[in-house]
């Protein structure tokens, strides 16, 4: 039994190692300009070792891509109530971020290489943004009905205008980090729009 365990144990570990490479190399070269085999050298196996674990190109990026929801969760914390808290927590979300650069780094590539539906991450990226909109709309609008929202915001607009506004901000922060204040950036555009204080 202790053998068995121990193997399922080595086996977790190759996996997540695969992973990791997987993400480091996406991050780097795009989903497109990586490749199985530069993949299972830098996990340190075979060819024949990854597609074990991983069959296609396709099920690693979605082991990808499952880790960083996996990752994500307790960051994203969609279970917060709609309102200023989901709001706070954004910004904290994006100061969490300037210590991931990586992580940040493999989103925005893999994002801007998903836009096509026939990319394998296409329908994960559009679920992806549609739950951030749609919780970001929902927060704009408590905001509204608590007089919190500054006159004349539109909160489908100011939600759609935020979440585009982090994505943004990414890039160009990924870009030149030294010039761009990702999370003070956020704050004004924020207190911009709500009248009490974030």
């Amino acid at each position: 039994m202790q053998q068995a365990s121990s193997g399922y144990l080595k086996g977790r570990i190759r996996r997540e190692d695969i992973i990791a490479a997987a993400a480091a190399l996406y991050a780097e070269a795009g989903y497109h300009g990586s490749s199985l085999r530069e993949i299972a050298k830098r996990a340190g196996i075979t060819h024949a070792g990854l597609i074990y674990y991983f069959p296609t190109k396709e099920a690693l990026l979605a082991a990808v891509l499952e880790r960083r929801d996996a990752d994500a969760v307790e960051r994203l914390q969609l279970d917060i109530p709609a309102g200023l808290d989901y709001l706070r927590h954004m910004v904290a979300l994006m100061e969490y971020n300037l210590r991931r650069r990586g992580l940040v780094d493999l989103y925005v590539r893999l994002a801007a290489e998903a836009v096509g539906a026939d990319h394998p991450a296409h329908e994960y990226f559009d679920r992806h943004y549609r739950m951030a909109r749609d919780h970001a709309v929902a927060s704009f609008a408590v905001l509204g009905e608590r007089g919190e929202l500054r006159s004349g915001v539109d909160p489908a607009v100011a939600g759609l205008s935020f979440i585009a506004l982090m994505d943004g901000l990414q890039v160009q922060w990924l870009t030149n980090p030294d010039r761009v204040d990702l999370v003070g950036a956020v704050r004004i555009f924020l207190q911009d729009l709500i009248s009490v204080e974030l």
